[in-house]
């Protein structure tokens, strides 16, 4: 199959019409899409890195989550000259890995396989709230990402991401000591609040949620609401996951859904790794 067919099948699979070029950032970042494939890898994030580990396990599609070129559109007229967008475009050039990426057609999915993948590696498909009991997204109600756990507390709950998604790291608000049932999922940007800065605080109080688990943060919306409801006295927490740890599970369990697509051509999960350093 060639890159273009798989391309097609992925989005066909999906069940989403082909969105317009022009409204979408599935785009291929780099490759011919008349190539040959021979194997797929999967990762959040096409670094350097992953480029490398990719080519090193004989994969020559790349099939990415996010950009490539550093901004939410890849646009690249900005980077013309550029010594790191030029670096890398070698670096692909040379190992002759095709990149596309697989971001709106994904979400847009019914089944959304970023809630998916987590679902899977947490196990926690079983604790999906009822759908009447989600709140509406533009008129809309679905229970992806939203979860009655088992009884635990906000520190237990923290130790267990922490160790099952592989963090350094677990920023968090609360009291560690509160209790935790009811919880929902905003990874990616969905905790920024998806153009809308208070709805990650509707949803809380509308779900009557006990913690949110948050890709990225924008400090004086959701996290300055969760630390004031903590500091009058309310049970109420996040946990901060950060973007790459949110969705990095959609891409690992990825290879698995791609298996129907791609006629036996084999596709490998390549982990683009926590974004940042700590010391």
């Amino acid at each position: 199959m060639t890159v273009r067919e798989i391309i097609d099948g992925v989005i066909a699979k999906t069940g989403v019409a082909p969105l317009p070029q022009d409204q979408t950032c599935d785009h291929l970042m780099a490759g011919d899409p008349d190539m040959e494939v021979h194997q797929i890898a999967t990762t959040f994030m096409a670094t350097a890195e992953v480029i490398r580990k990719a080519a090193a396990l004989g994969a020559d599609l790349i099939i990415t989550h996010e950009p490539t070129w550093f901004t939410g559109a890849d646009d690249t007229a900005w980077l013309a000259g550029d010594a790191v967008y030029e670096a890398k475009r070698r670096l692909l050039a040379e190992t002759g890995i095709a990149v596309w990426r697989f971001h709106d057609h994904m979400h847009r999915d019914p089944q959304d396989g970023i809630f998916t993948g987590f679902d899977l590696e947490m196990g926690w498909e079983p604790y999906r709230l009822p759908v009447e009991e989600c709140p509406a997204f533009y008129g809309r109600r679905h229970n992806k990402g939203f979860y009655r756990l088992p009884r635990t507390t906000l520190g237990e709950l923290a130790d267990a991401l922490k160790a099952k998604l592989a963090m350094p790291v677990m920023r968090f608000i609360g009291d560690p000591a509160s209790p935790v049932e009811r919880v929902a999922l905003m990874p990616g940007g969905g905790s920024l609040g998806l153009g809308s800065e208070h709805m990650p605080m509707d949803w809380m109080r509308e779900a009557n949620l006990d913690v949110i688990l948050c890709g990225e943060v924008t400090e004086w919306t959701l996290p300055a609401y969760v630390r004031d409801a903590y500091q009058l006295g309310m049970a109420k927490g996040i946990l901060i996951l950060g973007h790459e740890r949110s969705e990095e599970w959609g891409m690992k369990h990825l290879p698995a859904w791609l298996a129907s697509v791609t006629g036996g051509i084999p596709a490998v999960f390549v982990d683009a790794g926590e974004t940042f350093q700590y010391r």
